[in-house]
């Protein structure tokens, strides 16, 4: 049985947690990537990568957007077309 959605507060780094349900999951792991992606945080880590690394970080990223996402989806949320 599904249960319904309610909309929470995002986030912040002091209560990202995994474990506790699919809900708090799902966001939490929006909130980690979100500040994953932030620009002064990826200056920092990119550069440190090993090319496997940035191989092997690419390939699961793409796998998963195939695995998850039509085509159309891919251009129109991801490529922005």
């Amino acid at each position: 049985m599904k249960t319904k959605k309610t909309r929470s507060a995002p986030l912040t780094a002091d209560n990202i947690c995994f474990g506790l349900n699919r809900e708090t999951d799902e966001r939490s792991l929006a909130a980690f990537l979100q500040r994953f992606a932030e620009p002064a945080f990826m200056q920092t880590l990119i550069p440190r990568l090993e090319k496997e690394e940035i191989t092997s970080l690419l390939d699961f990223l793409s796998r998963l957007m195939h695995k998850h996402c039509s085509e159309k989806e891919y251009h129109r949320l991801f490529l922005k077309d």
